[in-house]
């Protein structure tokens, strides 16, 4: 395994939750949700590269106890429902500047994805060379526009929504789904260009487990299910 020391690792954990309250300090088998994600990213890189945004001083406690220092709460206006990360990367960046720091590359954790991988963490970054602004780690979809994915028309009427003639799911082109795991960014694209602006993007596919993304309730139930029939190994 890399160490890799020219990158920021950003862990943004807001401490509202609405689906599901405090849920990046949540106990999933017996351990906060946001430590899942600090055992990955510590398998791929110093404690000092490591950044985790926050507005709760209870996220802070749980992270500080784990040790891990926490450079700084992050200000409210940037710990609202329609903060975005961008937003959130360029504070985080901006701290660590100012403070002599300049990264290449930043990458992206959400605490919501337990089950990401130092080992996937690396493959991931791996992928990203001068000439790609991103890589977005994917999971196989589900639903696919070609064969099962719907709309309607401007008479109220169902259509696929994307035109095709295809009999059997499997001759439809592969689909993919973000799973908020790992995002892998170019600092250089970064400064000039916002996420969902970007360009040259690339995937990186992830397995149906390890692309378990919690936003809800079930997703926290299915999640202990994995852990409890011993389908995902975790650190304890």
């Amino acid at each position: 395994m890399i160490r890799i020391l020219d990158t920021l690792f950003v862990i943004p954990a807001r401490g509202g939750s609405k689906g599901i309250p405090g849920k990046n300090i949540k106990l999933l088998g017996g351990k906060p949700l946001i430590n899942y994600t600090l055992d990955a990213v510590r398998e791929v890189t110093s404690d000092n590269m490591i950044c985790v945004s926050t507005d709760s001083d209870e996220i802070i406690k749980v992270v500080q106890d784990y040790g891990l220092k926490v450079p700084f709460k992050r200000p409210p206006e940037l710990a609202k429902d329609t903060s975005g990360s961008y937003e959130v990367i360029i504070h985080a960046m901006n701290h660590f500047e100012s403070k002599g720091y300049l990264f290449e590359k930043v990458v992206l954790l959400q605490p919501t994805s337990p089950f990401r991988t130092g080992k996937q963490i690396e493959e991931a970054f791996n992928l990203l060379s001068a000439d790609i602004d991103m890589i977005i780690s994917v999971g196989e979809s589900e639903s696919n526009p070609y064969y099962d994915i719907v709309e309607e028309d401007s008479e109220g009427f169902l259509k696929l929504s994307k035109e095709s003639n295809y009999i059997r799911r499997q001759d439809c082109p592969e689909i993919y789904r973000y799973n908020g795991a790992i995002y892998v960014i170019n600092v250089a694209s970064l400064k000039k260009t916002p996420l969902h602006q970007m360009k040259k993007v690339k995937k990186y596919l992830m397995d149906g487990f390890s692309s378990v993304d919690i936003d809800n309730p079930m997703d926290w139930m299915w999640a202990e299910f994995l852990i409890e029939k011993n389908l995902i190994k975790t650190k304890s």
